[in-house]
């Protein structure tokens, strides 16, 4: 039977831009092998499937290629962008069913064409600080290029957020799959869910409108670099705000220049730096196709 898909750039207003993720309409109730399956033959990251909500206004499950998890944050703007393309948002609020509980995602309009989707992150919860010579061994850098310790933090997700002195220093990280083995076995005390990599964050932006820059990188079947990662983004967020790095709770956070997918987030922090009650991460999506899946 056919299922609706929509693809969907997103934290982009124009096509080609961001992280891309195809929509797949009435696929909450598909087996995991083939939601997994549509992901890898997509080579995208990460893909959503929607199916109808008890608790929400609809229920949305994010899947790798290789794994379900609960939240994702390029997905949920997708997802979003994809519901107002097709005129099923009203009122220009909308709650979604995940795994990481309720997400509350407000859409607004823009003088470019494509709505602001914004989406409050749930509180972060702050997991053990990871020594940063381990951390600099899965990105093959010095422990001198770190910038102060890097912590396991999640809005959603876990990452582990590193500050990096320099952009130049992010230029040199590349993945060492046996360091994340072992970084794996070390940090992910504390945390129900799959832990994740590294994310690198520097405190200047890839352009003058930018006030972070950020790279993750990826161990196969995935995609080596994830071009924008919405859900790193508010643990990131979190990071700073919580150790004073951040002036003030709001700031613009870039990711995906240097892969020629240059995404952009406006990203506010809710609550004191010492009691955060949730981060909210605000972004376009670029709907680039739309068709069916024969399955």
């Amino acid at each position: 039977m056919p299922f609706e898909f929509d693809w969907v750039d997103a934290f982009s207003a124009k096509p080609f831009g961001g992280n891309g993720c195809a929509v797949v309409y009435g696929g909450d109730a598909m087996q995991d092998d083939l939601c997994m399956s549509i992901v890898r033959e997509t080579g995208l990251v990460e893909c959503t499937f929607l199916g109808p909500s008890a608790v929400a206004d609809i229920k949305v499950r994010y899947f790798l290629a290789n794994a379900e998890i609960p939240f994702a944050g390029h997905p949920t703007i997708a997802t979003v962008a994809s519901l107002a393309d097709r005129g099923l948002v009203r009122g220009g609020r909308i709650t979604l069913e995940t795994g990481a509980g309720p997400v509350e995602v407000t859409i607004s309009d823009e003088d470019s064409g494509a709505p602001v989707i914004t989406m409050t992150q749930v509180r972060p919860q702050f997991g053990s600080w990871v020594d940063p010579e381990l951390v600099a061994a899965v990105g093959g850098l010095d422990e001198q290029d770190i910038l102060g310790t890097p912590r396991m933090v999640s809005t959603g997700l876990p990452f582990c957020v590193t500050i990096l002195r320099t952009q130049e220093a992010l230029s040199r990280v590349r993945l060492n799959v046996e360091a994340l083995d072992m970084f794996r076995k070390i940090a992910c005390d504390g945390f129900e869910s799959r832990v994740m990599e590294p994310f690198w964050v520097t405190l200047s932006g890839a352009t003058d409108a930018g006030d972070t820059f950020s790279r993750l990188l990826m161990p196969p079947p995935l995609p080596p670099e994830d071009p924008f990662t919405g859900s790193a983004t508010g643990a990131m967020a979190s990071y700073l705000w919580a150790e004073n790095l951040l002036k003030t709770p709001d700031f613009v956070a870039e990711q995906g220049h240097w892969l020629g997918r240059p995404g952009q987030a406006v990203v506010e922090v809710l609550g004191p730096r010492d009691d955060i009650s949730g981060v909210k991460v605000s972004g376009q999506g670029y709907v680039l196709m739309r068709g069916y899946l024969n399955l």
